[in-house]
């Protein structure tokens, strides 16, 4: 007898990713300008390259430890400390992953057990909610809105805590807005998880990419560091997305389970890339700068020309994505996406896809070139007017 299905409930439930489809779409269209894609347009710095290359020349092409280089480990633990001032061990408090998302998945399933809670704060990366319910959590969405410059606030945090919740998980900046959390913004939050006695799970890949504050991490307020799982890696701010590696720090006690999942799951990151992020933290910070100074000038040139051509786009922080608001147009935000694909190709995604506070938004990325920033923006004010 065979079955009618062999997929899990889980598997069969999950609905597939909002900004794939509009990749998909994109496809194989001419003249495309876009928006759409969350990463660097920066190449990854040749030092970092050649790294890479030495090590398969010279032979280190076998698996590293599980928890990744030990010199490894031991640059991110001083980077960390040099630059968001929170400390950890490389010997049991460092792994490094197959990018920041497998840091999210082992956080996720090293913490949770069947049927508890993890508040899922939106609009934000379209993978939060799936990979809470693919550890056997239930994903509590809690909405930010753009009056509050997309800021979860204390009261929205504690009315959504119940005795099922384990965890927060927070990206500052934040994936699709930008929005970024001040030091005071963390220790109102931390005061309510400390009372709560909930963990957070703080995303902050996008941590070298600020512009106007300086950075402050979750596990660096007092009283957070032992609740914190910190979540980076090389994607963003080293340019390095294709390399997929990123590292998750926590408490001893979590480290060491994480460290079980990743072993049966994954055995170790690549190992090339392992020695291209040891170049980029050990002489990298130069580029980085280069890169953020560039995003700053692109962000506030894209921000500014929104809000000329009437598309109210607060000012973001950091990452570098503008999130502006298309509710003017009275149209959806897929609808908008759609048209302005079909009538101008302008690849844009619509702000639904990242949940709750998304809708009436569109995410715009300018990790482009200003001139295709200019073109795009061109097109989009052409669009507005024939709508108007």
């Amino acid at each position: 007898m065979i079955k009618t299905s062999y997929l899990s409930d889980t598997a069969r439930e999950m609905k597939p990713s909002g900004i794939r489809k509009f990749f998909d779409l994109a496809a194989g269209m001419e003249g495309i300008v876009s928006l759409g894609v969350g990463e660097p347009d920066f190449v990854t710095p040749w030092r970092y390259r050649e790294a890479a290359i030495l090590s398969m020349e010279e032979g280190y092409t076998s698996y590293t430890a599980n928890a990744g280089l030990l010199d490894l480990r031991e640059e991110i633990a001083a980077y960390m400390s040099r630059r968001f001032q929170v400390t950890y061990s490389p010997e049991n408090q460092i792994i490094v992953t197959v990018g920041a998302s497998q840091a999210i998945d082992i956080a996720l399933r090293a913490i949770l057990n069947p049927g508890e809670e993890v508040i899922v704060v939106e609009p934000c990366f379209v993978s939060y909610a799936p990979l809470v319910a693919l550890a056997g959590g239930k994903p509590v969405s809690v909405g930010t809105m753009k009056e509050s410059d997309f800021k979860l606030l204390p009261e929205q945090l504690e009315a959504a805590i119940t005795p099922k919740t384990k965890a927060i998980m927070i990206c500052s900046p934040n994936n699709p807005t930008g929005t970024q959390l001040s030091k005071d913004d963390l220790k109102a939050l931390a005061e309510i998880a400390i009372k709560h006695d909930v963990l957070v799970i703080s995303d902050e890949i996008y941590a070298e990419l600020v512009y106007d504050d300086a950075y402050t991490s979750f596990a660096a307020i007092e009283g957070m560091y032992e609740r914190t799982i910190l979540i980076s890696g090389f994607s963003k701010g080293f340019a390095m997305t294709g390399w997929r590696l990123g590292f998750v720090c926590a408490n001893k006690e979590i480290s060491e389970a994480m460290l079980k999942i990743h072993q049966y799951a994954i055995m170790c990151a690549p190992t090339s890339a392992q020695y291209a992020a040891l170049e980029a933290l050990r002489y990298g910070a130069g580029y980085v700068e280069e890169m953020r100074m560039s995003y700053n000038h692109r962000r506030n040139y894209i921000v500014s020309s929104f809000n000329e051509i009437g598309l109210k786009c607060h000012t973001p922080g950091g990452a570098f994505y503008a999130f502006p608001s298309i509710e003017s147009t009275g149209m959806s935000s897929e609808e908008f996406a759609e048209k302005l694909l079909i009538e101008e190709k302008v690849a844009v995604v619509p702000g639904n896809v990242f949940g709750i506070g998304g809708e009436g938004h569109i995410r715009c990325s300018y990790a482009t070139s200003i001139d295709q920033l200019r073109e795009a923006l061109t097109r989009i004010e052409r669009f507005l007017n024939n709508h108007s």
